[in-house]
């Protein structure tokens, strides 16, 4: 099965494809031949993941899938959450972002955090949502080289080190992301196998 993923952000490109495996084909938008910059002007995570997948389902009547993800912050009032990505403004620095973040917590000392994605898989026109959490804890100073966004800062629940201190395979462990698409894929294998077996 071929999906059109409806992202620009290489890193998660890479994240999926790792997750996925063979069965599936991920086509981004740049090998799909489409430059957009799709807007995420919603307040949910939801309505954000639903907005770009119906974009690129209209654009190529495709199958596909887009995500949104979020840093939700307990001492913040779930902040950053769905304007994660330009934190600390519309230049979408990952550096800014952490330091503005690293700013707000100054003092307090419950630094409870999840990292959540919702997945928007669009099939022939139906669309369904994946949703995957991660709970962890910020840290009070960068540590790691890896990752992207905000992984420096991010320690997830049952680990000692921060997400940009792992390599891959052990980031999908925890990650929300892995959690969310391991939901997804097991939906598409549902969907492949009923092909099969009819």
């Amino acid at each position: 099965m071929k999906l059109v993923f409806a992202t620009n952000n290489n890193n998660k490109v890479k994240e999926i494809r790792s997750l996925l495996g063979d069965v599936f084909e991920i086509i981004t938008l740049h090998e799909a031949g489409i430059d957009i910059d799709i807007p995420e002007p919603h307040d949910t995570l939801e309505e954000n993941a639903r907005e770009k997948s119906e974009t690129i389902y209209k654009m190529t009547g495709q199958h596909c899938f887009s995500e949104d993800t979020g840093l939700e912050v307990f001492a913040l009032n779930g902040a950053p959450g769905v304007i994660s990505a330009r934190y600390a403004g519309e230049q979408k620095s990952a550096d800014d972002n952490i330091t503005r973040l690293l700013q707000e917590l100054q003092g307090k000392t419950n630094r409870s955090a999840q990292f959540r994605t919702v997945i928007s898989l669009i099939i022939d026109g139906k669309e369904q949502q994946f949703e995957g959490i991660c709970p962890g804890h910020i840290l009070t100073e960068r540590k790691g080289n890896g990752g992207f966004g905000y992984d420096p800062v991010f320690v997830p629940e049952g680990a000692t080190r921060s997400f940009a201190e792992m390599n891959l395979s052990e980031k999908n462990q925890y990650s929300h992301r892995a959690r969310a698409f391991a939901k997804l894929v097991q939906h598409l294998r549902s969907i492949t196998d009923q092909e099969f077996t009819n």
